[in-house]
């Protein structure tokens, strides 16, 4: 017979992979910003490939506890709800990286690097808040939560800056198309943060 304390700790245990889901996020944005860095070489694209699959496997982990665990930390949906909104960071950069491996020669000009360190800096918010949801206090999480939302107000401004460079005319066709497909990525990544953001301080505020 499982001992109350046994089975509360299974359920605890979601913390952890939880907290390791973002934390493989944040090593997602780090293998990013040294890919636009070297400006694509297959080093850094191996890293970032590494970052990706520890994701998944995570993910996958987070959905087979899901099935085997009676007694759970958080409500089953909240925690399904939240590693789906953090796998989806990860997700949306591999779609960054990708295609900037494919094209990103043609952008020799175009600098990605503080757009890239803003999105690590909102990976690691979440991670923060995420990590919060242990002590599920208000004040803290509210703290970060308006921190991630200034990275997404300010990461918003700047993709309007962008677009006003594309009207000025100084690049041809097929450079805007890129510059606009890729930037608009950076921001989606970003907004991908925000969501993730949004799910752990909705569960602190149910749950304190």
């Amino acid at each position: 017979m499982f001992s109350l304390q046994t089975i509360f700790g299974k359920g605890d245990r979601f913390y952890g992979l939880l907290e390791a889901a973002a934390d493989a996020a944040v090593q997602s944005a780090g293998a990013l910003r040294t890919l636009v860095k070297s400006r694509g070489n297959e080093a850094s694209l191996s890293d970032f490939k590494i970052a990706r699959q520890k994701e998944k496997e995570i993910s996958d982990q987070i959905s087979r506890e899901l099935v085997d665990t009676f007694v759970t930390a958080l409500e089953r949906e909240d925690i399904e709800a939240l590693g789906s909104a953090i796998y989806r960071i990860p997700k949306t950069i591999e779609k960054f990286a990708d295609r900037f491996v494919l094209a990103g020669d043609k952008l020799a000009q175009i600098e990605f690097g503080p757009r890239a360190a803003m999105l690590e800096e909102a990976t690691q918010l979440v991670a923060q808040m995420v990590r919060g949801l242990r002590k599920l206090q208000i004040e803290p999480m509210k703290a970060l939560y308006d921190r991630l939302r200034n990275v997404e107000a300010e990461a918003d401004r700047l993709i309007l800056e962008m677009y006003r460079d594309l009207y000025s005319g100084k690049y041809d066709g097929l450079q805007v198309l890129l510059i606009k497909d890729f930037f608009e990525l950076l921001e989606k990544a970003i907004d991908r943060c925000r969501e993730a953001g949004v799910v752990t301080y909705q569960i602190v505020l149910k749950n304190s």
